[in-house]
């Protein structure tokens, strides 16, 4: 299975691949770490990140999670599509800026299973996602 990113690609090489990732681009996120099983992402919090009751809108939430899983498991590995996400809130963000922290749990022959961690700059618990990832 050929890599989508080789493991030893540069944090430059990764960026520039993930800009095709359009969604999370225009939704602001940015690639702070990437690596085989590991990445760092955050998101500036705009207005347009809000909903009605000026909290952060959860599929903003989700949309930061996601590519952070995206870049962790696509580095180093062949390409994997979702399977299945599961994504609790656990409070709302009073910071200016999300960050995800994706870790590989497992990664076997056919499956991949991964934790995505939402903090915001206050060092507050937002969300936690578990996602189940396939090979192909």
């Amino acid at each position: 299975m050929t890599p989508v990113l080789p493991e030893d690609a540069s944090i430059e090489e990764i960026r520039n691949f993930f800009t095709g990732d359009r969604f999370a681009m225009h939704a602001g996120c940015s690639i702070v770490e990437g690596g085989k099983g590991h990445s760092i992402i955050e998101l500036d919090l705009k207005d347009f990140h809000r909903n009605a009751l000026q909290g952060v809108q959860g599929g903003a939430i989700f949309t930061l999670a996601d590519f952070a899983l995206a870049v962790a498991c696509n580095v180093g590995s062949g390409p994997t599509v979702s399977v299945s996400h599961t994504i609790d809130f656990y409070s709302a963000s009073k910071g200016t800026k999300l960050i995800a922290e994706a870790m590989c749990d497992k990664d076997g022959k056919r499956l991949a299973f991964y934790t995505v961690n939402v903090t915001d700059d206050l060092g507050k618990s937002i969300a936690k996602m578990t996602a189940v990832l396939a090979h192909v």
